[in-house]
């Protein structure tokens, strides 16, 4: 289920790449198609020289993508769209830093998942922790159903989840993190993690329940 819910959810201007910021952001012209001719090297190259025309066509080709997981861990579209800005800020300024050991669209994923989680650190009270018994009690709910929805559809209940909810699912299911690595990365432990996400099924799968309950009663009126 974890693995199937990943594909789904997976699928006059002259600043430097260092001075960018929001009002660049806005500035860039993005009713073009992007433009696939330009390889990323040249694409990479040309933003850290500041060249406008790459710049543009790294938020084309990217932010669509991008906006899917911010909406992910924004509990709604005008902070998706504030968490896509503030990621594209730190891709142009950091650019110079990717060393394309990996994919260069896996390390401006990583880029926006860490602006996400900064942001929930700053916003979010510190969670709870378990107890040992706790953690040894902890159950697995079934949310299997999920897996019948729309993409869209799934983006909005997961977005209904708490923030810490929210975070936790998606680090663990969508982006395959363990609950060791999402611990070190919330300053949580691997208990803390494992109860949140078993929380986050559970409501889960009421709101899930509950959908395909609305939906069918809306299909038989």
């Amino acid at each position: 289920m974890r693995h199937d819910i990943q594909y789904i959810l997976n699928s006059g201007f002259h600043h430097q790449t260092s001075d960018f910021n929001k009002r660049s952001i806005y500035s860039l012209k993005l009713e073009q198609k992007s433009n696939y001719n330009i390889s990323e090297s040249d694409l990479i190259e040309g933003c850290i020289k500041g060249d406008r025309r790459m710049q543009e066509e790294l938020y084309r080709r990217f932010s669509p993508k991008m906006y899917a997981v911010c909406l992910r861990y924004a509990g709604n579209p005008d902070d998706a769209r504030d968490l896509l800005q503030e990621g594209f800020i730190k891709i142009y300024k950091n650019l110079h830093r990717f060393r394309a050991e990996g994919s260069f669209e896996g390390w401006i994923r990583r880029v926006f998942i860490n602006t996400s989680i900064e942001q929930f650190r700053k916003k979010t009270a510190r969670l709870s922790a378990v107890t040992e018994n706790e953690e040894n009690n902890i159950e697995d709910p079934d949310i299997t159903a999920l897996e019948s929805l729309a993409e869209k559809d799934i983006i909005n209940i997961i977005q209904e989840l708490s923030p810490g909810y929210r975070t936790v699912f998606n680090l663990y299911v969508v982006e395959g993190y363990t609950h060791k690595e999402i611990g070190d990365m919330l300053s949580i432990s691997e208990g803390t993690s494992k109860s949140q996400l078993a929380r986050a099924k559970s409501v889960l799968q009421k709101k899930v329940a509950q959908y395909l309950s609305d939906t069918k009663k809306s299909f038989t009126r």
